[in-house]
């Protein structure tokens, strides 16, 4: 498996990163539902194991984890899932998850699997950077990489710290708040993206927020080596549940129209 530096360093674009949470709305149409985004130009795979209580995320994602527990997934199918998804293809795969998901799992033995199943890295998005000793030390051991979250608020000296403890990217935040769909992006997150880039070379990577093809290269135009689209993605689902070939035809839609609007010069 190629590191996210290698992985981003080959691109002659900003890396496309969609997010779903494993299992939503069902184990099969999940698999499915990635795999169309693979084909569709993904370049890195974002997924989240469902979980009761997201307190990062609004409820777009909230309901899809409803979703996919409700479909009966947990933490050892999602492992199973991800094996799945490197299989058809080995693409980076990140994680976003609860620490209690970790915890209850035994945290060695979960990045162990996690790596077994062909995962890249695991960012827990309720432990901050100074309780990364809880983590990192496990996340080394079985050969994945770190990453952590900068906000528009994290002081210079905390983002320096993320930034030297993220050996995958940091994963910028683009606004205050939980992830959802936004209607325009934050005036905070290009001045955040250039004062990273000015203080590290580790890959920055953004989320929350971006909605639109046009968001995606306007922040890949403002220097983000990578851009996770969420909420947008996991909206098509919500609003096609009935429809699956509707569902994966628009969401293969968007993710094209997402990468070529990548790939165009601004």
């Amino acid at each position: 498996m190629t590191t996210y530096r290698q992985t981003f360093a080959k691109l002659k674009h900003a890396a496309l990163i969609p997010f779903f949470v494993i299992g939503d709305p069902d184990y099969d149409t999940s698999l499915e539902i990635i795999k169309a985004a693979i084909d569709a130009g993904a370049d890195v795979l974002e997924l989240g194991i469902p979980f009761s209580d997201p307190i990062a995320d609004g409820p777009t994602i909230q309901k899809a984890d409803i979703r996919a527990l409700a479909a009966s997934m947990t933490t050892a199918k999602a492992l199973r899932f991800i094996k799945a998804v490197t299989d058809y293809k080995p693409l980076p795969v990140g994680l976003l998850v609860y620490y209690n998901i970790v915890y209850r799992y035994g945290p060695q033995k979960f990045f162990n699997d996690f790596k077994a199943a062909g995962g890249s890295s695991v960012l827990v998005a309720d432990l901050s950077i100074d309780d990364e000793a809880e983590i990192t030390p496990l996340a080394e051991a079985a050969g994945l990489e770190t990453v952590f979250m900068v906000t528009p608020n994290t002081e210079a000296e905390r983002a320096e710290r993320i930034a030297r403890k993220s050996t995958g990217f940091i994963y910028t935040v683009s606004t205050l708040g939980v992830t959802g769909e936004r209607q325009s992006l934050s005036e905070t997150v290009k001045p955040l993206i250039k004062r990273l880039k000015g203080m590290t070379d580790t890959p920055v990577c953004v989320g929350f927020g971006i909605s639109t093809p046009q968001h995606a290269k306007e922040i890949a135009a403002a220097g983000a080596d990578g851009i996770i689209i969420g909420s947008r993605l996991v909206k098509i689902i919500e609003q096609n549940l009935g429809d699956k070939p509707k569902l994966l035809r628009e969401l293969q839609a968007f993710l094209t129209e997402a990468r070529s609007a990548l790939s165009l010069d601004v």
